[in-house]
């Protein structure tokens, strides 16, 4: 089913209604999902906003991170894609990116260890010699109903995938970035609103929307702007590899809440990252700003 919501043209279908569907290892392989997530549309012309600029995006194989790579290199910018290990996204996603006509590097590895981030920016200077933008979005989800069945070890785990590896990125990047540059973090709507068995990932979630304004004040004297993006239900592969099937009733059009009653796809998401890290937004600095289609907020 594709949606009839008169704010869609009639060339972009967009998906309403998603099948049950689990996988079983996160963060989840964007080519088994049904339907399968919209990250591109076909026809899109850039305008040069990145132009020759270098982006390194954490989970750019796929989801919002694959819309961001692909809205990135049409704007120009050459692009850097971190992923754990879904290589067949990866490769998929590199090769769009060539045939729109930019060039993609790929580096596969655990972003929670801090010196595999420090190689991979290693690597891309390497190959590029600059980076100019740095798309914190990789993430993982934990759905558990009683936080008492919680571990240490998965709490620790959730924490270095989502959260420390914000700082590992942006702390291995500082000595290279140059004004004018952009950190854009991803949040989530669970970091306002509370979810039922996501405790832990909305507490990661808050804690990046902190560490987004506490580091816009420490990089604002340099000309570094850092903000962040806190989407709301969108179709990505984490949600197949995080929650039991019977939770797709919440994905659904009819269950969706919000005015425009519906999930995002990650083609909607990305334009908020593009405004973020172009010129446009040089004056805003510390902002989540909310992508949710008006699930909260008081809407």
């Amino acid at each position: 089913m594709y949606s009839h919501d008169p704010r869609v043209k009639k060339c972009e279908e967009v998906p309403v209604e998603f099948p049950p569907q689990y996988q079983p290892g996160q963060p989840g392989l964007e080519y088994l999902m049904i339907p399968r997530p919209v990250s591109d549309l076909p026809g899109k012309v850039g305008s040069g906003k990145l132009q020759n600029k270098v982006a390194i995006i954490t989970g750019g194989d796929s989801g919002i991170g694959r819309a961001i790579a692909y809205l990135f290199a049409r704007e120009g910018a050459d692009i850097v894609v971190v992923y754990l290990n879904e290589h067949t996204d990866a490769l998929e996603t590199q090769e769009r990116i060539r045939q729109i006509g930019r060039s993609c590097l790929t580096i596969a590895g655990d972003i929670g260890d801090e010196e595999f981030c420090r190689g991979a920016v290693e690597t891309t200077l390497s190959r590029f010699g600059r980076v100019d933008i740095l798309i914190n979005n990789a993430g993982e989800m934990i759905y558990e109903e009683d936080i008492t069945n919680l571990t240490s070890e998965q709490l620790l785990r959730i924490f270095q995938t989502n959260v420390f590896s914000c700082f590992y990125f942006t702390k291995a990047l500082l000595p290279y970035l140059q004004p004018g540059s952009a950190i854009i973090n991803t949040s989530s709507l669970a970091a306002d609103k509370g979810y039922p068995a996501m405790a832990s990932y909305s507490a990661t979630k808050g804690a990046i929307s902190a560490l987004t304004r506490s580091l816009a004040v420490t990089l604002a004297d340099r000309g570094i702007r850092v903000n962040a993006v806190a989407p709301g239900r969108t179709w990505t592969p984490l949600i197949p590899s995080s929650f039991p099937p019977e939770f797709y009733m919440f994905y659904g059009s009819l269950n969706n809440p919000g005015p425009i009653k519906r999930t995002a796809q990650p083609y909607e998401i990305a334009p908020i990252y593009l405004y973020l890290a172009s010129e446009e937004s040089r004056y805003v600095i510390g902002q989540t700003i909310h992508v949710n289609g008006g699930e909260y907020m008081g809407l």
